[in-house]
């Protein structure tokens, strides 16, 4: 009989994360698998898409975006990020940065060319390159502070490249990029003539004085960066699926043709509550940013006093840590483990390598919980013991 997939849909498998979010629905384990807040979205952003709702803002938006969440996006881009766009011309509201990074893609790779990824990465991205038939090479990022050698970095350009994608704060990593690298990585798109695709969806989530900066403000980026944010953490509203892309009007009309045909758009009622989230004040993101150093700061707590050794995040809301005092076998089978008994979901090291037995030794936890979830998780993991 005939094959009825492609090829390229064989190269990859379905999400970790989210089956790691499956199992522990199915064992009744504590999720620190998945990115999601188990706490509600803000009050006020809920009522205005209940109040889109009521308005009968339940058909098409335009296809690159509400302009009332448009001209949100080019107040917030200008005032935090530094970036002034043109939100006729330059923004495109996407489903979430997931479709966000696979239209970059699409819209700007050809196949063969090279797209250079640091490693570890968050999982979407292999599959992204996949489907647009790139050429990934991977820079590693190596704890404890998930540098990379820049000798490294520059030997992975070559003639082919296309495009790098930079994830600050990173995910799953927590590295906040030093204003240093990006002026290196800058230096290497200008020289090499290549794109930067930013993944900026954790830009509020910082600690200890952490500093984010959007690679599109050094000089010579601002033409060659598609920078990508969204509604889903700094709003917890992962499920809501609103994102989007800021680049120059020559690349966005290219990504806008792409994500017309291969999603028309996001949710019209969901778009004006993302505008009135926007602009919201600024003691919102203290808050917001407070919040997360307290939740970062009780898992921290509660791994030292068990055997995994944890590398302390810069930013964004996850904790890699490592398990090798465990002696298991691998991280698949440690995490199937651990989300039986003693009943914690994590995602498996090995999904965020292009080769996975580099992640053998490593899993990801998520911190994006209420303080009694991460303090249930914490009794149930007092109760591990290294062999």
């Amino acid at each position: 009989m005939r094959k009825f997939t492609s090829a390229k849909a064989d190269r990859f498998t379905e999400s970790v994360i989210r089956d790691m979010t499956r199992q522990a629905n199915r064992y009744g384990a504590v999720n620190l698998a998945q990115g999601f807040p188990d706490f509600p979205a803000p009050e006020a952003m809920k009522r205005a898409a209940c109040e889109a709702i009521n308005r009968d803002v339940n058909q098409y938006a335009v296809t690159w975006g509400a302009k009332s969440l448009r001209d949100a996006i080019a107040v917030r881009s200008a005032a935090y990020n530094r970036i002034p766009c043109d939100p006729e011309t330059m923004i495109t509201v996407t489903c979430g940065v997931t479709e966000a990074m696979c239209v970059a893609m699409l819209g700007c790779v050809d196949p063969g060319e090279e797209v250079i990824i640091f490693e570890p990465f968050y999982e979407n991205y292999g599959p992204d390159g996949i489907l647009a038939g790139a050429n990934p090479r991977f820079v590693r990022l190596r704890p404890p502070h998930f540098d990379f050698d820049p000798a490294e970095l520059r030997a992975a350009f070559t003639k082919r490249t296309k495009a790098i994608v930079v994830n600050t704060p990173n995910n799953p990593t927590g590295k906040v990029f030093t204003r240093k690298e990006l002026e290196l990585i800058a230096q290497l798109c200008i020289e090499h003539d290549c794109l930067a695709f930013t993944d900026e969806i954790y830009e509020y989530i910082l600690y200890d004085g952490a500093e984010h900066i959007s690679l599109a403000t050094l000089p010579g980026m601002a033409e060659r960066t598609v920078t990508m944010s969204g509604l889903s953490k700094t709003w917890s509203a992962t499920g809501w699926r609103i994102g989007w892309m800021i680049a120059s009007p020559q690349i966005t009309s290219a990504l806008r043709k792409v994500h017309d045909f291969l999603t028309v758009g996001a949710p019209a009622p969901l778009q004006e509550a993302a505008a009135v989230a926007l602009q919201f004040g600024p003691e919102y993101f203290r808050e917001l940013a407070r919040g997360y150093q307290a939740r970062r700061d009780l898992l921290i707590e509660v791994l030292r006093d068990t055997p995994f050794r944890t590398v302390v995040p810069a930013g964004a809301y996850y904790a890699m840590s490592d398990i090798s005092a465990f002696r298991a076998s691998d991280d698949v089978s440690f995490a199937m483990q651990l989300v039986q008994s003693p009943g914690v979901a994590v995602v498996p090291g090995s999904s965020f390598f292009a080769q996975p037995s580099d992640g053998r030794e490593l899993v990801r936890f998520c911190f994006s919980k209420r303080d009694e979830t991460l303090r249930e998780a914490a009794r149930r993991l007092s109760l591990l013991r290294a062999p």
